[in-house]
């Protein structure tokens, strides 16, 4: 198959591209603007497969969509680019409806209009995957589980335009006769994780020294997910998903943040010994606006109709991540010493445009 991911320079994407060509043998485009979060450095172990072509531009070009689709004739899409951090979309709301659903509107339109041309064996076998998240779904209570028939309830500007993509997915197929999928995930982490999100953030702030700024009183939960189970899941949502349908994605790794802080604490306690305890550098800060208190997520649709587990525990998962970091200053160290310092985000008020 011929896939062309959108955002594949980001952290779930670059996943995906790396396992799609360097385990499947696959042939993929990437296209990719190549924002603040997105790096080729990411790609570099697959930047010279035959296999793999990078184009850089924006998915609300529509031109260029039309030229990527066009030259490359993909059996299927899977969209991941995206604006993807909550306390981001707090500052900067609109950057987030442009691209998230202005951009997944423009490449439905180009997906619209490619289908039209080609014959209908290939417009038959074609999907669209759109990769969506679990904040669509709002917060959870300290029971049950995200399923796929959750009604929506978004509470951050990120969330709320990540749930309208998903619908316009939805009327796309269900007006033009896209073949479309959802997938909805839950929180992603592992190598290549740009550091403003949460664990690589607390890593490289506890090798360095500096307070680990956990918010409000750290009660949050969150399932993680391993991000090569993750793509490993997408490839099979994308080529035996069924059209039309969602499918959930996590990890059955519930924690809270403090769970997740304090475990951080206790690897690099035994990792990098040298800035031990790490524990004494947590630091209680201003919870963030619309903050949900517990995400969830049932995959059970996934695993028992594609087959798919997780390899990853979140302790496995944990502490080949923490491991990348330590071995790995050569992906992050320029950007966290040019793209993003650390600094704190999503304050109201703070970079309001």
């Amino acid at each position: 198959m011929r896939f062309l991911v959108t955002g594949g320079a980001g952290f779930i994407g670059s996943a995906l591209c790396r396992y799609l060509v360097g385990e499947l043998k696959a042939t993929v485009v990437n296209v990719d603007c190549l924002t603040y979060a997105s790096t080729l450095t990411s790609l570099a172990s697959i930047a010279d497969n035959p296999l793999y072509t990078f184009v850089q531009a924006n998915i609300c070009d529509r031109a260029a969509m039309t030229d990527a689709f066009a030259r490359f004739e993909p059996d299927a899409v899977i969209h991941l680019a995206a604006e993807s951090h909550v306390d981001r979309s707090i500052a900067a709301a609109q950057e987030f409806l442009q691209t998230n659903v202005m951009g997944t509107a423009c490449l439905l339109e180009t997906a619209r209009a490619y289908l039209e041309k080609v014959p209908q064996d290939k417009r038959n076998a074609f999907r669209f995957l759109h990769v969506s998240t679990d904040e669509v779904y709002g917060s959870l209570g300290d029971d049950g589980l995200f399923t796929e028939q959750t009604a929506y309830d978004p509470s951050s500007p990120y969330s709320a335009s990540k749930a309208a993509a998903d619908h316009l997915m939805r009327a796309w197929h269900r007006t033009f006769g896209v073949p479309t999928i959802i997938s909805n995930c839950s929180n992603n982490y592992g190598p290549f994780h740009f550091p403003e999100k949460l664990i690589p953030l607390m890593i490289l702030n506890a090798l360095e020294g500096k307070p680990l700024p956990v918010y409000g009183n750290g009660t949050n939960v969150r399932d993680w997910l391993y991000v090569e189970d993750h793509a490993r899941a997408l490839h099979l949502i994308a080529t035996q998903g069924r059209v039309g349908e969602k499918y959930n994605v996590g990890g059955a790794n519930e924690r809270s943040n403090m769970q997740v802080v304090r475990r951080i604490c206790e690897l690099m306690d035994q990792l990098s010994p040298s800035g031990a305890p790490h524990e004494r550098l947590i630091t209680f800060v201003q919870d963030r606006p619309g903050h949900d208190q517990r995400y969830a997520i049932d995959a059970t649709k996934l695993e028992s109709e594609l087959g798919w587990r997780a390899q990853e525990t979140f302790e496995t998962g944990l502490e080949k991540t923490i491991r990348w970091y330590l071995e790995r200053r050569d992906w992050w160290t320029p950007l966290r010493d040019g793209v993003y310092r650390g600094e704190r985000l999503g304050l109201l008020g703070a970079g309001r445009r």
